[in-house]
């Protein structure tokens, strides 16, 4: 059997194992970033989280990052405890500390803080917010295109979790990624509740026929920033690009696919379902869209 990839697989890297983490406004060594048995996030998976990646000083998409975690925490009515500048301090604050410059990736985790009582009721988060920020150094390594395997696991309707949310409960894409692993492939691909093609467990998702770039109607997937300027870009370079509802057979029939995300930007899809998706490997319109958004990032760098 083929050895599994993921699409988060990185360089080993000595340092991290010395890194500095943020736990509720004190940088600590790793061994000292503890957070309570009692917290919501532990007990509960009550909080939402950021990704965010570090290229050459610059934390790119910066301002839509904070645009996500912002209004994410007001739908689950989640008092942040600090405003956008606060929270832009402390990711600045642990990065200094780590003297990070480049090929890092960062995870800001928010929570409603620790529990008086081991129950659901929110009124029982008394001590809170929790606010952790672990940094890494983290070059991508992902030495094939990612092979998919179709799973059970849908990503739902709004009113059960909204997939939209960048949320601590991640459950129902795990399950997926468990499924899609035991049939050996990599990652899921989760159907909507329409059974349209939607989304990986873990990544946005989008194929390549005759030249133009379909991805989901973004109904019932995450918001992911690295979608909307993969989306950007093909707009702004003349490349057709469609949000709309498409299938399986469309899907088999594709050119392309790659998956997109902020540790990864822009990941080949090799197989899906045991069928060989073109030719097995990055396409030419992928290779094109990778370059745009290699610029795009150098751009924001730049400013």
């Amino acid at each position: 059997m083929t050895e599994h990839v993921t699409t988060h697989a990185a360089e080993e890297d000595v340092r991290n194992e010395s890194i500095l983490i943020y736990v509720n406004g004190k940088i600590v060594p790793r061994s000292e970033a503890t957070v309570s048995v009692y917290d919501s996030g532990f007990m509960l998976g009550d909080g939402v989280w950021e990704g965010l990646r570090l290229y050459d000083g610059v934390w790119a998409f910066l301002d839509e990052h904070m645009d996500r975690l912002f209004e994410a925490a007001k739908a689950i009515d989640l008092d942040i405890g600090l405003d956008r500048a606060g929270v832009i301090a402390a990711i600045e604050a642990t990065r200094a500390a780590n003297e990070m410059h480049s090929d890092c990736h960062a995870r800001l985790m928010i929570t409603r803080g620790v529990k008086v009582k081991p129950f659901q009721h929110p009124s029982l988060s008394q001590s809170g917010p929790t606010m952790v920020i672990i940094m890494e150094h983290s070059t991508p390594k992902i030495p094939r295109p990612i092979n998919l395997a179709t799973v059970p696991h849908l990503r739902g309707l709004p009113m059960t979790q909204d997939p939209k949310l960048n949320s601590h409960s991640k459950l129902n894409c795990i399950l997926a990624c468990i499924a899609a692993e035991k049939s050996g492939a990599d990652e899921g691909l989760m159907l909507d509740i329409n059974g349209f093609v939607n989304t990986t467990n873990a990544c946005n998702f989008f194929i390549v026929r005759k030249g133009a770039v379909w991805t989901s109607t973004g109904d019932y997937c995450m918001n992911g920033i690295t979608r909307q300027k993969v989306i950007d870009v093909c707009r702004a370079d003349g490349i057709p690009v469609f949000e709309r509802n498409y299938s399986l057979v469309d899907t088999y029939g594709a050119d392309e696919a790659f998956l997109t995300g902020t540790f990864g930007a822009q990941t080949p899809v090799g197989e899906i379902d045991g069928r060989v998706i073109g030719a097995g490997k990055m396409g030419p319109v992928t290779e094109r869209i990778r370059a745009l958004y290699k610029a795009l990032v150098a751009d924001e760098v730049a400013k």
